[in-house]
């Protein structure tokens, strides 16, 4: 018997994800998209901007973005680079602490401020109650990372993501899941003119069975999930410690492994 620990819900190999910064007030446009078609996501928020006109008001956060992912992206923006860690922890914690007001759930991921962080920063994060940390630099790959902390997007959304679309879909692994995490800022398609570029995406990527549509919190306490199983030596027996319900590969074929269970083959 050979198990292998590689399969998203419901037995899926792929899954999409999307991230979008700074919060404007196009993402009302952005989410409306993503909602006509399936489409889910994560929106890392600056609460120290809300209600100034050009980003969303504080008032719509928790409706606007009821389905998706709302995260840190600091209370105003700075280089995390040139700030004290005094001012790290004040522009981290209050962003989550006004951001979880808001939205009513814990919020636990975060992308970086003009992608700019070090070794320092990222070993803060977790006493901070920050999971994961999105970057911004492109892969151009389908890769899960080695580090949340250090999360590479596959690419921006200018970077040709209805060709890298098609060679998603076109993946054919049977023995590893692939993510195809698209990020961006929503001003970035009324300033170019582009908003035909996102709309066609998700036409293009919408209602895929063999597709997970996550958020980045989602994907992370899954794998998180996964990467908890116990294994008996021989491999006959999996138990599920965790809440979350898990999809394992045994002889080529998922399995599924509920929340609290042990299997046995």
């Amino acid at each position: 018997m050979k198990i292998a620990a590689k399969y998203f819900p419901g037995g899926r190999m792929k899954c999409l994800t999307m991230s979008y910064d700074d919060g404007v007030h196009f993402d009302r446009r952005l989410v409306e998209i993503f909602n006509q078609n399936g489409i889910r996501g994560t929106f890392h928020l600056n609460s120290g901007a809300f209600d100034n006109g050009w980003n969303v008001d504080s008032k719509e956060v928790k409706e606007l973005y009821a389905g998706h992912e709302v995260s840190v992206h600091t209370v105003n923006h700075p280089d995390l680079r040139h700030v004290t860690d005094a001012g790290l922890v004040q522009e981290i914690i209050e962003d989550r602490r006004q951001l979880e007001a808001l939205c009513g759930y814990p919020v636990r991921g975060m992308s970086y401020p003009f992608g700019n962080y070090n070794d320092h920063i990222k070993a803060m994060l977790p006493g901070l109650g920050i999971e994961y940390s999105r970057t911004v630099k492109d892969t151009m790959q389908f890769d899960l990372p080695n580090n949340f902390l250090e999360w590479h997007p596959t690419a921006h959304h200018n970077h040709d993501i209805a060709n890298l679309g098609k060679r998603f879909l076109e993946l054919n692994c049977t023995w590893c899941w692939s993510v195809f995490y698209v990020w961006g800022h929503s001003f970035e398609f009324e300033g170019q003119k582009t908003w035909g570029v996102i709309e066609d995406f998700c036409k293009q990527m919408r209602g895929h069975d063999e597709i997970w549509y996550a958020t980045n919190i989602e994907i992370v306490d899954y794998v998180n999930a996964v990467h908890s199983l116990r294994v008996s030596a021989d491999e006959n027996i999996i138990y599920n410690p965790t809440a979350t319900d898990v999809w394992v590969g045994v002889d080529g074929s998922p399995v599924k492994i509920p929340a609290g269970e042990t299997w046995r083959g």
